[in-house]
């Protein structure tokens, strides 16, 4: 799972763009038990999530016409112009060039091949989420992707990322870490489109999974606050028990509770 030792190609930072903040707000805070504190006119009203008082996500409004309704999650970089030259040379696309976000550090906006958005954080004073891999905090990615192989093969590319192929029952799910850290810090999988008819139906994306102490009792909370249960918690043998949502905008996050946690 996550940690905050942030190296080269770990996830470090994920934020929320919903037409509605207010009222996303109120969703995910009523869901994990996080805070908000709202951003002012300097940062646009870019506001972030608190869980036990540490800084673990952030939210803006992006009007409808200008996105869908999403997470979005950043990767670690030393030099964030060269993630992005990477990006290009590789069949990705640069969304958003390169910028300073104050003091705190520089991010840019891209797409993979397969036009999945993400996002690279280049560290000042800020390094990232203050928490992570533990109840509250985001715990583990994961891309669904229409081409594994050609995902792998640029994220390797542009992060160099290692992969790890782990056996299940059914089958083996591949898993990614920072080249610089080993499998044992590995963050994140990497499974087909079309092995999930849901996320096949609503399109290739970077799914975050936050740690909660009962996926049931989350998933419950979420559709009574307006949102959808789009997968009924199951236990996933060794892993722990999983689960998918959608806030009321169509956001997608998904719930785990890790089985390390639950014993």
């Amino acid at each position: 799972m996550l940690t905050t030792q942030y190296v080269t190609g770990s996830p470090s930072w994920f934020d929320l763009a919903t037409p509605d903040l207010d009222a996303a707000v109120a969703f995910y805070t009523g869901v994990f038990g996080w805070t908000y504190t709202p951003g002012g006119p300097e940062v646009g009203g870019y506001g972030t999530f608190q869980s036990a008082g540490r800084t673990v996500a952030g939210a803006m409004t992006v009007p409808a016409e200008q996105g869908a309704p999403g997470w979005n999650v950043y990767f670690q970089t030393t030099d964030v112009e060269a993630t992005a030259r990477a990006v290009e040379q590789d069949g990705g696309s640069v969304t958003l060039q390169p910028v300073d976000v104050m003091e705190l550090g520089r991010s840019a906006y891209f797409k993979d091949p397969a036009g999945v958005g993400f996002s690279a954080w280049q560290p000042k004073a800020m390094s990232g989420m203050e928490a992570a891999g533990e109840p509250g905090t985001l715990a583990w990615v994961e891309l669904s992707t229409p081409d594994v192989a050609a995902a792998l093969g640029f994220y390797h590319a542009v992060f160099g990322w290692e992969t790890t192929e782990v056996s299940f029952p059914g089958g083996t799910y591949t898993t990614v870490n920072p080249a610089a850290a080993g499998p044992d810090a590995m963050f994140g999988g990497v499974v087909p489109l079309d092995s999930d008819p849901l996320e096949a139906e609503a399109g290739a994306y970077w799914m975050p999974y936050i740690e909660v102490a009962d996926a049931d009792t989350s998933a419950a909370k979420a559709r009574e606050l307006g949102g959808t249960v789009r997968m009924a918690p199951m236990d996933v043998e060794g892993v722990g028990r999983l689960g998918k949502i959608a806030d009321p905008f169509g956001g997608r996050i998904a719930l785990i509770t890790s089985a390390s946690a639950a014993s």
